[in-house]
């Protein structure tokens, strides 16, 4: 009896310290949205240069909603600011599950959250220099005559949060391939004898994240084929660590 209820009060403590983590993310992002928003027209501006600069002259982009002109900015500060805040709701993850861990995973968890969290800034980078500017170009150079190019603020919105948030995905591929080689799922050998489907699959990964056309999707699956090889690379030398600790301990023994 009495070590059931140590159980529920040991979950219960578990519960509370969730919960407490979560209200700090969320006060985090609440701190980062209200010091942007201010700048939310701003920010607006800054993320549709890539568009505006390749579009016809004496074009711009519309609003067909009565709210859009007031929502859609809005809307681009909420998500910036999770973004923004994204270290700190990771700090809030890991200080929730460190007790839990060994200190072997310790040092491999703790350098992951962080180079996630670079990948993933570096991926929305990667799509607002590198991509927008090609893909919006294209899509400008390939309008029929007599079609005059007016964006629709909202849609462009849409268009641009799922490239950055594939960019963003895409990019955490070296990270899901050292977990997967340290949880035991496969191997490095493994991943470099499936390379030729990897290739497939990442053009397919591409073709069903951006927009229908081959160049974003090239700019897409190129990256995605990359970090694989640096994940393999990395997994690699991870599993050599391993294996040299082996010898030592039974050299030791």
């Amino acid at each position: 009896m009495s070590s059931t209820g140590t159980q529920s009060h040991t979950l219960f403590d578990h519960l509370l310290e969730l919960r407490t983590r979560l209200l700090h993310a969320v006060v985090g992002v609440l701190v980062v949205f209200c010091s942007l928003i201010y700048f939310a027209q701003d920010i607006y501006q800054y993320v549709a240069q890539p568009l505006l600069k390749v579009m016809p002259a004496g074009t711009q982009m519309i609003a067909t909603d009565v709210a859009s002109p007031f929502f859609t900015p809005f809307k681009l500060t909420i998500v910036i600011s999770i973004f923004v805040a994204m270290p700190y709701i990771l700090y809030q993850l890991w200080s929730f599950i460190a007790p839990g861990l060994y200190k072997n995973e310790k040092r491999l968890i703790a350098p992951l959250m962080l180079g996630s969290t670079l990948l993933f800034y570096c991926g929305i980078a990667f799509a607002y220099y590198v991509v927008f500017p090609v893909v919006f170009a294209f899509f400008s150079s390939v309008a029929p005559d007599g079609v005059t190019i007016a964006t629709d603020i909202s849609s462009y919105l849409d268009f641009v949060l799922k490239l950055f948030f594939a960019f963003g995905v895409a990019f955490e591929i070296p990270i899901a391939i050292i977990l997967m080689c340290w949880t035991g799922v496969t191997s490095p050998d493994n991943l470099r004898a499936k390379r030729p489907y990897i290739v497939v699959g990442a053009f397919v990964i591409g073709m069903l994240l951006t927009p229908p056309d081959i160049i974003s999707q090239t700019m897409l699956a190129v990256p995605m084929l990359l970090l694989f090889e640096v994940g393999i690379i990395i997994a690699s030398l991870y599993y050599r660590g391993d294996d040299e600790s082996t010898e030592s301990a039974t050299k030791e023994e």
